[in-house]
C-alpha cells in the first residue's frame, strides 16, 4: 500500500492532513510486511499472539467498523452477549458462551487457514478507498454519534467524526510499531 498524500483537492485542509495522516500511518504498518511470505506473515515471533499478517488484518477491520459508525451511528458495533451470559462473565473467564463479535475479534489477530498476505493487504486498500469516500462525503468533521453501551465506552460518550479519525490514526500507528517489532524479530530487518 502505498501512502495517497494527495487527496481529492475538493477536500477541505484539516481533510486532507488528517487523511495524509491515516495514509502515513497504514502505509508504515503494511510496508513491515514487505517481502514476506505468508507463512512468515502469519508467524508469532514474540510472546504475544500478534502476528503481522493478523496486525494488518485487525487494523483494516477495526477502520471499516469505525468508517459504519461514522455513517451509520452506534448500531454499526454491537456488542451484544448471549442470553445469560454477563460482563462480569466474560471479564472472569467464566461465561458459558462467547458472541461472535468476540470471537471474530480474537481471530482479527491471527492469519486464518487459507488467507494470505496479499489478500490481507489487498483487503486493506479497499478498506483505506472506502474510508477517504466515506470522510469525504461528511458534511461536517464535528458530527457525532453516541457510542454503543460497552464496559470500554464511558456512558453517555460519543465521538465526532473528527474523534474517530483521530482514534484510527492512533490505533494504525501504534500496531505500525507492534509490527516493526515483529518483523525485527522474525528476520532482523527493520521498515525504516
Amino acid at each position: 500500500m502505498t501512502a495517497t498524500t494527495t487527496p481529492p483537492a475538493t477536500l477541505d485542509a484539516e481533510r486532507t492532513d488528517l487523511l495524509a495522516a491515516l495514509a502515513t500511518a497504514r502505509s508504515a504498518l503494511t510496508h513491515t510486511a514487505r517481502g514476506l511470505s505468508d507463512e512468515q506473515a502469519g508467524e508469532q515471533p514474540t510472546v504475544s499472539a500478534l502476528c503481522l499478517g493478523g496486525l494488518i488484518k485487525h487494523v483494516a477491520s477495526m477502520e471499516e467498523t469505525w468508517m459504519r459508525f461514522v455513517a451509520e451511528g452506534p448500531s454499526a458495533m454491537s456488542y451484544d452477549l448471549p442470553d445469560g451470559v454477563t460482563w462480569a462473565d466474560i471479564a472472569a473467564g467464566t461465561a458459558r458462551a462467547f458472541p461472535q463479535w468476540m470471537i471474530d475479534h480474537q481471530n482479527g489477530f491471527r492469519m486464518l487457514p487459507g488467507e494470505t498476505l496479499a489478500g490481507i493487504v489487498e483487503h486493506y486498500e479497499r478498506v483505506a478507498a472506502h474510508s477517504e469516500d466515506v470522510i469525504a462525503s461528511v458534511s461536517d468533521l464535528s458530527a457525532t454519534h453516541p457510542l454503543p453501551e460497552a464496559p470500554w465506552n464511558e456512558p453517555g460518550a460519543v465521538y465526532s467524526v473528527r474523534r474517530v479519525l483521530t482514534h484510527i490514526i492512533a490505533e494504525t500507528t501504534q500496531h505500525a510499531g507492534h509490527a516493526d517489532i515483529l518483523r525485527e524479530t522474525l528476520d532482523g530487518q527493520k521498515s525504516t
